[in-house]
């Protein structure tokens, strides 16, 4: 790896690793690529910007210069259903990570699945990748995280914006990190030890729209209703017309008024 970046720079809680680069394709990429070398982890792999940075189901993840691109990778020790959960703890070490850098509360709110909105605009993705062994048992587990610091796509089907935008131009990669870092691993901790339901509590504490309309789009239909919660297995639980539940597995989420 390139390393125009110094490690130093980066400083995770005890017991982590950390790999710097300036350019790569993406910083999951170079932790699977590292986990076929026999990496065991728990590392961060961290990037200045990224040539092909994806999102969810394949998306581009426009990666500039300025913003963080982080991805961690684990052996999680669980099932490929139990490890998927930490999408839900990575959004919540995100939003508090941005609220300890800005000093600003209130104002940032988890989206189902896996993103982080900033005054009801996206500040940040969440994308794991895992695989499992020949027996079954998940063998790698990699949580890619983008977070805008200085910059954000203008075009987007959901509003976006920054850190930088939202008039906190002073706050360095490595300040973001290493607030990222830390909460991430008090999270992770708490799934080891306790498991997803006080995830799951403090994630709907924090929910974007509970209770409100929205539209969710699995891509095979839009199902309209309200937002009612989580499932224990991390479902989107919607309220449809008739008054019953619906669990939405997979999707994207949007405001009924838009439903763009």
């Amino acid at each position: 790896m390139n390393s125009a970046l110094s490690e130093t720079d980066y400083r995770p809680p005890a017991g982590y690793g950390v790999a710097v680069c300036d350019e790569i394709d993406s910083t999951n990429e170079e932790a699977k690529r590292r986990v076929g070398e026999g990496m065991p982890g728990p590392t961060w792999f961290i990037a200045r910007s990224q040539s092909a940075g994806k999102g969810r189901r394949g998306r581009e993840w426009v990666s500039e210069p300025g913003n963080l691109y982080a991805s961690l990778l684990l052996r999680p020790g669980a099932s490929a259903a139990e490890a998927a959960l930490l999408s839900f703890a990575s959004a919540l070490a995100v939003a508090e990570a941005i609220e300890e850098v800005t000093g600003v509360t209130r104002k940032l709110r988890c989206k189902w699945p896996n993103d982080v909105l900033y005054g009801g605009k996206k500040i940040s993705g969440i994308l794991l990748e895992s695989a499992s062994s020949k027996e079954g048992a998940l063998d790698w587990l990699v949580i890619g995280v983008g977070i805008n610091l200085a910059h954000f796509p203008p075009q987007t089907s959901y509003p976006a914006t920054s850190i930088a935008a939202e008039g906190f131009a002073g706050i360095t990669a490595p300040d973001l990190f290493a607030a990222l870092a830390r909460r991430m691993d008090g999270w992770l901790e708490t799934w080891r030890q306790e498991g997803f339901p006080p995830i799951r509590k403090a994630w709907l504490a924090r929910a974007a729209g509970l209770g409100e309309a929205m539209v969710a789009r699995t891509g095979s239909e839009d199902i309209a209703g309200r937002f009612r919660g989580l499932g224990p297995g991390g479902a989107l639980l919607i309220e449809i017309e008739d008054g019953s539940l619906r669990e939405i597995l997979a999707g994207d989420v949007f405001p009924a008024l838009t439903g763009a």
